[in-house]
């Protein structure tokens, strides 16, 4: 069983242009997003190669220049999905291939772990990724940020043998109960990382963009939408801390968890 990492990363992010090469600052000293997220895949057990995919050459000659080695794609790319596909078609031969998105430096590698091992005790999954149950305090977070106009994170419903219903901006299920800080609710934080098995990979860039991907804006949904099977995998963040940098705003929240973690 061999394992890819591709750690897609482009320079003209909407929310936030040129954010693979920000600066964060953390115990061991500053370090570039791209370059904590390459760290963070080169950390996970099991994994036979780890690629960085762009289509930028300042991206690409800085994660060079540290080490990693480089995929380049085509600007083309209407997603880290699809940019994905593109390394699994230059670099064949790997039975996983593994998102692990350049914006999400402090994903846990027991969260990529726990993906592989689910999606190689599943065979008929084409796609697994992590959900992590909320409690209260993540719940009540989540709703503020919906009541105020703002997207806080995306959550998830799954049914038998955990298996991908809907994933969604919005917060579902609806529960209507009001949970204590540290009490568990039936909602789910989807977690943005991915492990395919090729065939689903290679398939997902011919399929068109549908009406549920578009209006959510979730690259997952496609998937669903072509009546792919998508596994959810529960983890436990064992009190770490994690967060995508989406925004400018991001990145002192980003700093702040890690120096929680020396």
């Amino acid at each position: 069983m061999s394992v890819l990492i591709a750690i897609p990363a482009r320079y003209a992010s909407t929310r936030y242009p040129g954010k693979p090469l920000v600066s964060l600052r953390g115990p061991d000293g500053d370090k570039t997003l791209i370059r904590r997220s390459w760290e963070a895949a080169m950390a996970v057990r099991g994994v036979d190669r780890v690629v960085v995919a762009t289509d930028d050459a300042r991206i690409a000659d800085h994660a060079a220049g540290f080490g990693a080695e480089v995929v380049m794609t085509s600007s083309d790319c209407q997603n880290g999905t699809e940019r994905c596909a593109e390394v699994a078609a230059l670099l064949p031969g790997f039975d996983v291939v593994v998102n692990l998105q350049g914006d999400a430096p402090l994903t846990p590698a027991w969260f990529v772990e726990g993906l592989v091992a689910g999606l190689l005790a599943d065979a008929g999954a084409d796609i697994a990724t992590p959900v992590l149950r909320c409690d209260g305090k993540m719940l009540a977070g989540l709703l503020a940020d919906r009541r105020a106009g703002r997207v806080g994170g995306t959550t998830a419903v799954f049914g038998a043998a955990m298996r991908g219903l809907y994933f969604s901006k919005e917060v579902i299920p609806f529960t209507g109960k009001t949970f204590g800080d540290d009490e568990p609710t039936p909602v789910f934080h989807h977690v943005g990382v991915y492990a395919y098995r090729p065939a689903a990979l290679a398939a997902y860039p011919t399929w068109p963009t549908g009406p549920l991907e578009r209006l959510e804006g979730l690259e997952q949904l496609r998937f669903l939408e072509n009546g792919r099977h998508v596994l959810c995998v529960e983890v436990a963040a064992h009190g770490r801390q994690f967060w995508e940098l989406n925004n400018p705003s991001d990145v002192p929240v980003i700093e702040a968890m890690m120096a929680t973690m020396g």
